[in-house]
């Protein structure tokens, strides 16, 4: 007898659909996985086995061989389980192997036939849905991140008996009369098998549990040029250094800005759920994340918490900030390894892992914002004059980040303290929705133009939407007499340039904008 089911395995965080084939023949009792199978995917025989049990089946005294194709991929994680549990009810007769071959397959199975949920669902319904399948079978807890997809009919099942019920077999009759805690009804009074739903018709629009709306840039007190340059961020995707002595407000200023940042977009935001799904961070229930992310890991970060790694391989922090916001506070506290890691994610968006088994791509376009003191003591600069670091000591501490890196970062700020009158004042500042609304209008304009954002300009594409009068170029000529800027560092200026004149809705880069670009390149400016 021969079965085969669909089903997805994850690699990073594509999708790799997989044939679960079945072999039944004379010999002596076995039961057999080859194609590659991991750890948690050679232990799933021993869940399959009592599960099967669990729900009335029995495998008969024959030889039985598993094939997981394509061979030449490694298969790992749990949620081939109920994939490999259907297609042996196929081959032994309890379901109809004509429906079981029509569907795809996902879910852990546990020893008492209950569907566990798994990571990577979006991802590997994106996959079926691709290759053509038209329903796929998914756990309960995953039922809406499944339909987010909008593509195959959605089945929603809790144990392995709602598989039964759904591809019809003798099995299903006698699963009626056999009855526990796993049959329970749901408990939003809903059946067990689901189909498509309104979700799975546009995508639902969630946020994973815990979330909260991101802070008001208007509790910031003073630091009108921090936030100008949180504004030109925002408004170019352009990477942000925040510099200034500690209680500054740096960190206070960073969380502000994922709440002016533009809403993500649908296929921004099916990227975005589908990375923190497969690092295990969507929760039960959750759709499509309507935010963008915000990740600010601790300085002690090793290279795979930051660039991923791991076996199976998890996305790292830079991966889980796809789309959105990399904060990373005290920035010469962080491992020069890490820092160096990422410089190529900077520039390409994405990070290269390579591996014994093969290379993962894995999604990193992150808009960057660093805060750091300007010297070991952090009063470097303060107009107290209470600094006591000589300037090859501070020269030493900027040094622990590298100039390569801070070529890669477009706005280098200093932020100082603000008075205590000011603090104490009761007016507020413009909200995040009045700065916000600024932002997208500009944002729409270099869309308009280049199809992007202005970080993401290319040097031909600086020609043709940058081109600088003729009374600006002499500013960068003192700059780069001055500071030495690097042909990066220029483009850069001149990206950020451009932002500030679609702020300002200029359609030309004048010298007014170049100036201030300039103005925001702080560490290019020689240790006092």
């Amino acid at each position: 007898m021969f079965t085969r089911v669909l089903s997805a395995s994850v690699h990073g965080v594509e999708p790799v659909v997989v044939t679960v084939e079945v072999s039944l023949t004379r010999g002596l009792p076995s039961l057999t996985i080859v194609g590659l199978p991991q750890n948690a995917v050679r232990e799933g025989r021993e869940r399959v086995v009592a599960a099967l049990r669990h729900v009335g089946a029995t495998l008969p005294p024959r030889r039985v061989v598993v094939n997981l194709a394509p061979a030449d991929v490694r298969k790992e994680g749990s949620g081939l389980d109920l994939a490999l549990a259907v297609a042996l009810l196929a081959a032994i007769g309890e379901v109809d192997p004509a429906l079981a071959g029509e569907v795809a397959v996902l879910g852990e199975l546990g020893l008492d036939g209950g569907v566990r949920p798994i990571r990577g669902t979006l991802s590997r319904v994106a996959g079926l849905s691709d290759a053509g399948c038209r329903r796929v079978v998914v756990p309960w807890e995953n039922r809406v991140e499944a339909e987010a997809i909008g593509g195959p009919e959605i089945l929603a099942v809790r144990n392995l008996r709602d598989v039964v019920r759904a591809l019809g077999g003798s099995l299903a009759r006698r699963a009626e009369d056999i009855g526990d805690a796993t049959d329970a009804p749901p408990a939003d009074g809903r059946d067990a098998t689901a189909g498509r739903g309104r979700a799975g018709q546009g995508g639902a629009w969630t946020d994973p549990p815990g979330s909260a709306h991101p802070p008001d840039l208007a509790d910031v007190r003073g630091q009108l040029e921090a936030r100008r340059a949180l504004e030109i961020a925002a408004a170019g995707a352009h990477n942000l250094l925040l510099v200034g002595p500690p209680g500054t407000g740096k960190s206070l200023l960073a969380a502000r800005l994922p709440g002016i940042l533009p809403a993500p977009g649908r296929e921004e935001a099916l990227a975005v759920t589908r990375i923190h799904s497969v690092a295990g961070l969507l929760g039960a229930g959750c759709g499509l994340m309507n935010r963008r992310p915000f990740r600010a890991p601790h300085h002690s970060v090793t290279e795979a918490g930051m660039g991923g790694g791991g076996r199976p391989i998890r996305p790292g922090e830079l991966s889980l900030a796809h789309h959105g916001v990399l904060f990373l506070d005290e920035l010469p506290e962080f491992r020069r390894s890490v820092l160096e890691l990422l410089r190529e994610p900077l520039e390409t968006g994405e990070i290269l892992l390579s591996r014994a088994e093969g290379a993962v791509r894995l999604p990193a376009r992150v808009l960057l914002v660093a805060a750091m003191n300007p010297c070991p003591c952090g009063w470097n600069g303060d107009a107290s004059g209470r600094c006591t670091c000589p300037p090859p000591v501070v020269e030493r501490y900027r040094s622990r980040v590298s100039g390569p890196l801070l070529d890669r970062i477009d706005l280098h700020v200093r932020v100082r303290p603000v008075a205590v009158e000011r603090l104490a004042e009761d007016a507020r500042g413009e909200s995040s929705e009045v700065v916000a609304a600024r932002v997208a209008v500009a944002r729409a304009r270099a869309r308009s133009r280049s199809g992007g954002p202005n970080a993401a300009l290319t040097p031909g594409d600086l020609r043709r939407h940058a081109a600088i009068e003729p009374d600006a170029v002499d500013l960068f000529a003192r700059a780069q007499h001055r500071a030495g800027l690097s042909a990066r560092a220029f483009h850069r200026v001149l990206r950020v340039a451009r932002t500030i004149a679609d702020l300002a809705g200029s359609a030309g880069v004048t010298r007014t904008h170049v100036a201030e670009a300039l103005h925001f390149r702080e560490f290019d400016r020689p240790v006092r």
